[in-house]
């Protein structure tokens, strides 16, 4: 598999300025026993399978559908986003690869986001931690609810964050934060 999408489509534009939605999902799962000994290259296991297959059909539930995707092209973060769209159906020309999201710090997602297009109101975000951790933060502030095992991202975790209607002037505290669900409230 090939480290890096040629794919660089541009996504759907509409017109008008609406408040934006940022949904950011850490990857699902990984298998760290599967052999491979580069951490670019490692897998999900069963229980990230599942748990993506679970994100895809919750966003499913919660009408929620992107108008574009920034995803790592690891292959946890590959294989997440795949199994997601099977319930989510997310066309292939809506979903950017993004080599710099591999293991990015907070400056290069906040980079990313800054790049989407202005009349693009709900953007889907797929990586790693700590970047989707401190992303979070930054957007919504450090009074967030943590999951019983004293994690705020766990593999698998969804935050829905509503943001100002302006990519590239996301600042401190600038969301507010929607949903915040992990793979055991998926479920059901």
């Amino acid at each position: 598999m090939e480290k890096t999408s040629k794919m660089r489509a541009s996504p759907p534009r509409r017109a008008g300025t609406v408040m934006r939605t940022l949904i950011l999902l850490r990857h699902a799962k990984s298998d760290r026993d599967s052999g491979v000994a580069e951490d670019y290259a490692r897998p999900l296991n069963k229980r990230g399978r599942d748990a993506a297959l679970n994100v895809g059909q919750w966003l499913e539930r919660q009408h929620l559908r992107p108008e574009w995707v920034i995803c790592s092209p690891a292959v946890r973060t590959r294989e997440t986003l795949a199994l997601l769209r099977s319930h989510a159906l997310i066309p292939d020309t809506l979903v950017d690869f993004d080599e710099r999201m591999y293991l990015a710090d907070l400056n290069t997602l906040l980079a990313a986001l800054a790049r989407c297009p202005q009349d693009l109101s709900h953007v889907l975000m797929v990586g790693h931690n700590p970047g989707m951790e401190q992303l979070l933060l930054y957007l919504c502030g450090d009074k967030l609810p943590l999951s019983e095992k004293g994690k705020l991202m766990p593999t698998a975790a969804l935050a829905q964050i509503g943001l100002p209607d302006d990519w590239r002037s996301l600042s401190a505290r600038a969301g507010k934060l929607i949903h915040l669900v992990r793979p055991q409230d998926m479920t059901g």
